[in-house]
């Protein structure tokens, strides 16, 4: 109890330095906390095209319609289409319109005469993809040819890239996050050193003249790692919205109660280890054993 006296103590004498404190780890798990965001989001991503394998290939304006019914019906009488769906200069504006409802610009630029015909062929399996997508590109018909290949290459290496960047960021706010708490813990343990010389001299022990400021650490990770789940949390509840229209069909949202507080759970239990870390090293050098 009197260690928990004393760390509060060391906390109300000097607020600057705790508020420099919880600042730093703050920002070191919000970031952790939207790396795990983003990563969770780009795998349900992924997962989301693997199993809807698709391919979708547009039409030359001057392509007749004798010519996609035949090509579409080719299609359907082979083993690796699961399905094909014809997608007229009409459907497609109106799906345009739709998807750009809210800007009456873009709606005012664009009609039925620019957009391309299709057709969107599913496959049985997501290694057929590329065999459908060869098999249409070699139609003197055929524009363009899309598949979800392309996308889930595409988000891979995206994903990729964030968790290198995002690995990179956590562990660079992690070693400042800890240069900074020793520094704060450091600076007041100096303060306090003929009073700690006093205490050995007494018989004190080691822990119990660390406790106090192991504690103030452990106090200054917990408090930064709530604040930073907590804004995370709560940016992502206003963008699920935003990220559910714009990713439309996609199941990323509702997200799980449960996954968001063993995530915080997970954010304290690693704020606690940063914190006692930091702390003891800052103590380490005043109390040799």
């Amino acid at each position: 109890m009197n260690s928990k006296i004393t760390a509060w103590k060391n906390i109300r004498r000097s607020p600057y330095q705790a508020i420099a404190a919880i600042f730093i780890m703050t920002m070191t798990f919000l970031v952790f906390s939207f790396f795990i965001f983003i990563l969770a989001g780009s795998s349900k991503v992924i997962n989301y095209f693997e199993s809807k394998p698709q391919v979708t290939a547009f039409f030359k304006d001057e392509a007749k319609q004798a010519d996609i019914d035949a090509l579409s019906k080719g299609l359907k009488g082979t083993e690796q289409v699961s399905g094909v769906r014809f997608v007229s200069k009409e459907e497609a504006l109106k799906i345009y319109r739709e998807q750009n409802k809210n800007d009456p610009l873009l709606l005012d630029l664009v009609t039925a005469d620019i957009l391309p015909a299709s057709l969107e062929i599913s496959t049985v399996e997501i290694e057929d993809l590329a065999l459908v997508s060869n098999e249409l590109s070699k139609s003197p018909i055929v524009q363009e040819v899309i598949y979800q290949r392309d996308v889930i290459a595409t988000l891979t290496s995206w994903t990729n890239a964030l968790r290198r960047v995002g690995v990179a960021a956590i562990l660079v706010l992690s070693l400042v996050s800890i240069f900074i708490m020793v520094t704060i813990i450091g600076i007041k343990i100096s303060h306090k050193k003929e009073d700690i010389e006093i205490m050995k001299l007494i018989g004190a022990t080691n822990w119990y003249i660390r406790k106090p400021f192991i504690m103030e650490g452990i106090f200054y990770g917990v408090l930064g790692s709530l604040a930073g789940w907590l804004i995370a949390a709560t940016a992502l509840w206003y963008a699920a919205p935003f990220l559910s229209s714009f990713l439309r069909g996609i199941p990323l949202f509702p997200v799980s109660f449960v996954s968001l507080i063993l995530l915080l759970l997970a954010e304290v239990l690693l704020a606690i280890l940063l914190g006692a870390f930091s702390s003891y090293l800052a103590v380490l050098r005043y109390l040799k054993n």
